[in-house]
């Protein structure tokens, strides 16, 4: 990040279109949506933006330069990413050190999803990201017939309540406290209140994993607009700056759906406090992780939100199932989570939807939803990625 205050990169502008299952826009009519509310929120013109970091490439929707061409742009910095949830921050951070570096002054963090258009690439037949994981990161070995990302996250829950005590009772309340939050949110796609009742009697999807333990399938864009502090002065909205950042951890330690030890392939035997490198964001950003007022996290299944929270050092390992509950996690508990009801509740918009709730949040425009005087959020997932945002 740059040393001068004045270069750091901010969020100047959100945008999101609606949040739905079927709908019947295209994925660059989802995106052109959001990127028309994003400008008219920053006030910033259409030719002001003249870089790209992209969240939603091929298999699962164009590319960069068709994104452009839609969207009626002269770009001179792209940036583009598969469609997944491990890309929110590296989509977010190649925007930012575009900015600060003054390879682009504005840069359009654009992602469209139509999930429900995609069904047949995702799971089905012609499963083509299901195939080229071949048991990587997600786990899903369609050889053996392993083919939903579920399948990785449910073997890493099995392991960690067998070695914790943990139960399904327990991670009933991730799930349960997303569900209120989404409660208060009128975008949200599903706003019913759960119970635990609810939760224990829901189908079983993978072992142990129930059908209300899974992200929701639906379509949406969002699109964030970054630039720097000292060009976000000039415009319509308080910047929400993007204090410190950590990238994504790769190798054979690591497994993106469970902890380090509790995954599969070549990881070792046993879990650890987190360490010094999962915790640098912290550093980076020159704050102890007590001054997080909210944390949000790509909660594609239950337990991900509990392998987070230990990651970052929130609660120590095997601790994370006794620490959500008692409503901790919820609105007016020691530390929110997701409070616009997350993957598991709102949408599945890739992780955005968190990322534009974060910044309401940090305008205190979040309404019913709002944790009070928040000033520092992070965004951080169970493989090591984080972003401290702040006003």
């Amino acid at each position: 990040m740059a040393s001068d205050p004045a270069r750091q990169a901010a969020i100047v502008g959100i945008g999101c279109s609606r949040f739905g299952r079927g709908l019947p826009e295209s994925q660059l009519g989802l995106g052109a949506v959001a990127f028309k509310a994003a400008l008219e929120d920053s006030g910033l013109a259409r030719a002001s933006v003249d870089g790209l970091s992209i969240h939603m490439g091929w298999p699962l929707g164009p590319d960069y330069d068709r994104v452009a061409d839609a969207f009626g742009l002269d770009i001179g910095y792209v940036n583009q990413s598969w469609l997944h949830g491990r890309f929110v921050t590296h989509c977010l951070q190649h925007a930012a050190m575009a900015v600060t570096q003054g390879l682009a002054e504005v840069v359009a963090c654009v992602t469209a999803i139509s999930f429900t258009r995609e069904r047949d690439i995702l799971g089905g037949p012609g499963d083509v990201e299901g195939n080229r994981e071949e048991g990587g990161t997600h786990a899903e070995s369609p050889p053996y017939g392993l083919t939903a990302p579920a399948g990785g996250a449910a073997l890493a829950m099995q392991r960690y309540m067998a070695t914790y005590g943990a139960t399904s009772a327990q991670l009933a309340a991730v799930p349960i406290a997303l569900r209120k939050h989404a409660a208060a949110n009128p975008a949200a796609v599903m706003r019913a209140p759960i119970t635990l009742d609810d939760h224990q009697g829901a189908r079983m999807i993978v072992d142990p994993l129930r059908l209300l333990d899974c992200c929701l399938v639906t379509d949406g864009a969002v699109v964030a607009l970054v630039t720097t502090m000292e060009r976000a002065r000039d415009l319509r909205q308080t910047p929400v700056r993007i204090a410190g950042m950590q990238g994504i951890r790769a190798g054979r330690e690591e497994f993106i759906f469970g902890p380090r030890g509790l995954g599969l392939n070549q990881q070792s035997v046993g879990t650890a406090p987190a360490r010094a490198r999962d915790l640098a964001v912290y550093g980076a950003a020159g704050i102890g992780r007590d001054s997080v007022q909210g944390f949000y996290t790509y909660d594609a299944f239950s337990p991900l939100v509990l392998f987070a929270l230990e990651r970052f050092g929130f609660c120590g390992p095997g601790e994370a199932a006794a620490f959500v509950q008692d409503g901790r996690i919820e609105l007016g508990g020691a530390l929110p989570v997701n409070t616009s009801g997350g993957l598991l509740s709102e949408a599945h918009v890739g992780g955005w939807n968190s990322i534009a709730e974060i910044v309401r949040q940090l305008r205190g425009a979040a309404g019913p939803r709002q944790i009070q005087g928040a000033s520092c959020l992070q965004w951080g997932t169970a493989w090591g990625d984080s972003i401290l945002f702040r006003t």
